[in-house]
């Protein structure tokens, strides 16, 4: 009997709450903020057995402090920014003077901390803080859940599943967005192949007509996939009429659907963001791991990009070489 995979939903629910981070940039970032906290809150309590709660509940905007566990001492800042310069800022508060026995936890909500862990930080009031224990993130977070016992993975599972509502519809139906995605997460992205023949001074000029200073690099690492993309339309498209048509118009509207709202790189991963959501609600999507998901969906938007099918095009925009 298999038992139920309760750390892939987990995992790939973190994952799509930090995509959702990164990609509203400073728009929304408070009100993400805000949730994120109140999440992190019960979240910490389920996954390590703490006693956490919103210290801004008793408090409003406490410097470096969103929470607290009084029972274990720990008081801990929930952050969207992972830098060197956003800890020692907190360590340095006078909020922490008043802490004294309690240790600072810093937990990243957005971005991986690997490379944070080894730096060596100012802590001028001397509160217990070690990098490798006491800097928590979505990583560190899962490799304590995976090795939990299956019936703690499994309240964790219904904790997220609650919590970050993204639960797959029942009656979710068949994509040829998912369909796509499955025939692009089997090719081997690595493996030499000629160069797409495209006007790369053409998507330069798009690029910098949408202010995409951020999102420039995606495009530019993914438009030379743009010939491989184009052959697999091709051979899905012998399965049916219109089949490629639909999956970018797919992309097309959940561009259209957030283009009121924001714009330039926040666009661009917005755009991302849906487009992953789209594909995790539909029935026939077969389920990878999140970094090849990522690198499907990057490849995929960006040869939406280069298609017209997204952003505004320049003047005689003309992708295709002659």
């Amino acid at each position: 009997m298999n038992r139920p995979n309760y750390f892939n939903t987990i995992e790939e629910r973190l994952n799509l709450l930090a995509l959702r981070i990164i990609s509203r940039g400073k728009l929304n970032i408070l009100d993400l903020h805000g949730h994120s906290e109140n999440f992190f809150q019960f979240f910490l309590n389920e996954v390590y057995g703490w006693t956490v709660t919103n210290e801004n509940d008793i408090k409003q905007n406490v410097e470096a402090i969103d929470l607290i566990d009084r029972t274990n001492k720990f008081v801990i800042q929930v952050s969207a920014t992972a830098s060197k310069q956003k800890i020692e800022t907190s360590l340095s508060k006078n909020s922490i003077k008043s802490y004294k026995g309690y240790t600072f936890k810093f937990v990243s909500i957005a971005s991986d901390a690997d490379e944070l862990r080894k730096n060596t930080f100012k802590n001028p009031h001397g509160i217990s803080f070690n990098t490798v224990t006491d800097i928590i993130d979505k990583n560190s977070i899962l490799s304590k859940i995976r090795g939990l016992h299956i019936t703690d993975q499994e309240r964790i599972y219904m904790f997220v599943k609650k919590e970050l509502v993204m639960e797959i519809d029942p009656m979710k139906l068949e994509t040829n967005l998912a369909t796509v995605i499955n025939i692009l997460s089997k090719e081997d992205w690595d493996k030499k192949e000629p160069v797409a023949e495209i006007n790369s001074f053409e998507i330069d000029r798009k690029i910098s007509h949408n202010n995409l200073d951020t999102a420039k690099t995606i495009i530019k690492d993914y438009s030379v996939h743009y010939g491989r993309v184009d052959k697999i339309y091709t051979e899905f498209d012998a399965q049916g009429s219109n089949k490629s048509s639909s999956v970018l118009s797919t992309v097309r509207q959940e561009y259209a659907k957030t283009k009121g709202s924001l714009s330039d790189d926040q666009l661009f991963f917005e755009v991302i963001s849906k487009v992953q959501e789209k594909i995790l609600n539909s029935s026939n999507y077969t389920s990878i791991p999140f970094d090849e998901l990522e690198l499907c969906i990057n490849i995929l938007v960006v040869d939406a990009f280069i298609r017209c099918k997204i952003f505004e095009n320049p003047d005689e925009y003309n992708y295709a070489t002659t």
